[in-house]
């Protein structure tokens, strides 16, 4: 006799407890576990103390544990509460963005993607928001600019949807999408530089000239691609101030406070009578990427990052982009 016929399922049973979970439960835990302070928390979540309370003790009685340790005076995690919250967060998130993402889908390329840039949005990006355009008419995008000395803090915060930044990026928490074309350095000196004169230098010349860097909380090994302490040879390169923006930087250049590396689109882009803009050979090339944070991959970054891709002559990131990356990584200690 054959034996019966049984079906499986790849998805499991939910149990009693799982199948009228809420999400708000969960919601609620995680801004509570940010917050640490009820007040606090109903202000970001819209709702009453009591409805935290409620909702909180809903999560830990499925648990069958306390996640949470609550005085009069203060809230804490319990150890198994850290755990959750851990193993939590990023489920969390990936499923707000797979909701958001149907959401898109269905309602086609619409609302708003905010695009951040460093120091100049030049014709390169600038075409490829135009192509998006072109090809999303419903969907508005606005142009923010990042601080050069901030490349990621914006993607972190939620400030912009995306951004096109320069290499190298080893942020673990982030994503390198396509690369745009490799482009050479140049170094913006003053004209009454004693260099200024020259139709290009190498890379051992900036052991004489003071570098402009970006300031922090750019991160050190960032700082120091687009502002390196020492030559290829091991010369010592002389640093200059630190900036916040690349306007800051291009001024002080021009005071004659040092010199400022930039791509040549860049020093194309900005060129004024009390600057010069020399060539520089024998350092890695400027390389820009579109960056965004996992979390928040929604159709429309999709559709941009697809646009970048066939607008730009850009290179898969393990090209030009994982090049700058393991160059900065090796110098990193």
């Amino acid at each position: 006799m054959s034996p019966p016929h049984t079906t499986t399922s790849s998805t499991a049973t939910p149990t009693p407890e799982l199948r009228s979970l809420e999400l708000r439960e969960l919601e609620c835990f995680l801004v509570l576990s940010e917050e640490l302070h009820f007040g606090r928390t109903d202000e970001r979540l819209h709702v009453s103390q009591s409805r935290i309370s409620q909702l909180l003790r809903a999560l830990e009685s499925r648990i069958g544990a306390r996640l949470m340790d609550r005085t009069s005076r203060r809230v804490s995690l319990t150890p198994l509460g850290e755990e959750f919250r851990r193993s939590l967060r990023p489920a969390y998130d990936a499923l707000r963005a797979t909701v958001e993402s149907a959401r898109t889908a269905a309602r086609g390329i619409e609302g708003r993607l905010t695009i951040g840039f460093q120091g100049t949005a030049d014709g390169r990006i600038m075409r490829a928001i135009d192509a998006f355009h072109a090809r999303h008419p419903d969907c508005h995008t606005e142009i923010v600019e990042i601080p050069l000395c901030d490349p990621f803090g914006a993607l972190r915060s939620g400030a912009v949807d995306v951004a096109v930044t320069l290499l190298p990026v080893a942020e673990p928490d982030l994503v390198l999408g396509p690369v745009f074309a490799a482009q050479q350095q140049t170094l913006a000196l003053s004209v009454r530089h004693p260099l200024a004169a020259r139709s290009g230098l190498t890379a051992e010349d900036l052991a004489a000239i003071p570098l402009i860097a970006p300031d922090a909380p750019a991160p050190a090994y960032w700082r120091e691609a687009h502002a390196p302490t020492a030559t290829p040879e091991g010369r010592p390169i002389p640093a200059g101030p630190c900036v916040s923006t690349l306007q800051e930087g291009l001024t002080l250049a021009a005071a004659g406070r040092g010199g400022m590396l930039l791509c040549r689109p860049t020093a194309d882009y900005h060129g004024r009578r009390d600057l010069t803009f020399l060539p520089v050979t024998g350092l890695p090339d400027s390389v820009l990427g579109l960056v965004h944070h996992p979390s928040r991959d929604t159709a429309r970054i999709r559709a941009f990052r697809a646009t970048v891709t066939e607008t730009t002559n850009a290179d898969a990131p393990t090209n030009a982009g994982d090049s700058r990356n393991a160059e900065a990584a090796a110098r990193t200690p």
